[in-house]
């Protein structure tokens, strides 16, 4: 425990070094146990419900709910375990930046939802929320997240041009094309573009074919790079034995295809798994898991 208390640390700026301050708080910035650490200090922050999710990444936590016949109870409960959780683990939990989002493909909404209320503030209910980068949408639509992801891949093709005016090589503005357009472009790809309108895709496609015409240099498209990282995701998938989603994949009696989930919807069809079955089933000879 050396390592989280009792830690001198000062700051040096050149020649000039601050004096010594102890802490017994927080972790050096960097570290590489710091993940390890936090991961292992909220390990306790569990879902009380069957029915519910808590899903962590670093600082940010999100509380999936599935309320079944309207009753919304224990969904409610998690939310103030939470809370209170974070009460008693001294965290400050900003409800202003909380958010809820309520995806509900019902013909006909039965009733109101109630408000989540968390320490006496009420939490804001949304259409549409930005989490982790990527923009999700009540009705799972990608319209709003392609529409942010095209702007902004947009707003960089300024620089483009300004290096390619400037008779900067071509090694650069690829440099510069693959790391500020097309990470962009293709970030959490696997999730949402199956899903994508062929309207969204043409204006992704389109930004690709203008920095092809300012580079001068065949470029990959959208598509493609999809396909790449659905499969490479797929496969890392398969050599895992320890991932969640390992037994999704499951070989036929044949041993030459894997079997595809069923699915009633072009929602599900289109989400990563099914895709990633096909892909595999259309590709290289399956990896024996």
């Amino acid at each position: 425990m050396d390592f989280l208390t009792s830690r001198p640390q000062h700051v040096r700026s050149g020649h000039i070094r601050s004096t010594t301050v102890t802490l017994n708080t927080g972790v050096p910035q960097g570290c590489v146990l710091s993940p390890f650490l936090y991961s292992l200090f909220t390990h306790d922050c569990r879902p009380m419900y069957g029915s519910n999710s808590v899903i962590k990444f670093a600082d940010d936590t999100t509380v999936i709910g599935l309320i079944d016949n309207n009753d919304e109870t224990a969904y409610r409960e998690e939310v103030q375990h939470l809370a209170t959780w974070c009460t008693e683990n001294n965290l400050l939990l900003n409800t202003t930046k909380t958010k809820e989002l309520i995806v509900d493909f019902r013909r006909e909404r039965r009733g109101s939802h109630d408000p989540i209320h968390i320490n006496g503030m009420t939490v804001q209910p949304v259409t549409s929320f930005k989490f982790l980068g990527t923009h999700i949408s009540e009705d799972l639509s990608w319209s709003i997240n392609t529409s942010s992801l095209v702007k902004k891949a947009h707003q960089r093709l300024f620089f483009l041009r300004t290096l390619k005016k400037n008779q900067l090589p071509t090694t650069i503005l690829l440099n510069f094309y693959r790391s500020t357009i097309e990470s962009i472009l293709t970030s959490c790809l696997t999730v949402w573009y199956g899903s994508c309108t062929v309207a969204e895709r043409k204006a992704m496609q389109r930004v690709v074919k203008t920095a092809q015409r300012i580079t001068g240099t065949p470029l990959p498209s959208i598509e493609e790079i999809q396909r790449k990282h659905c499969l490479r995701r797929a496969r890392s998938i398969l050599k895992d034995s320890s991932h969640p989603a390992h037994e999704l994949f499951s070989l036929l009696p044949s041993g030459r295809r894997f079997r595809l989930p069923r699915t009633r919807t072009s929602r599900l069809r289109n989400s990563f798994f099914p895709r990633a079955v096909s892909l595999l089933n259309s590709s290289a000879p399956p990896i024996h898991s």
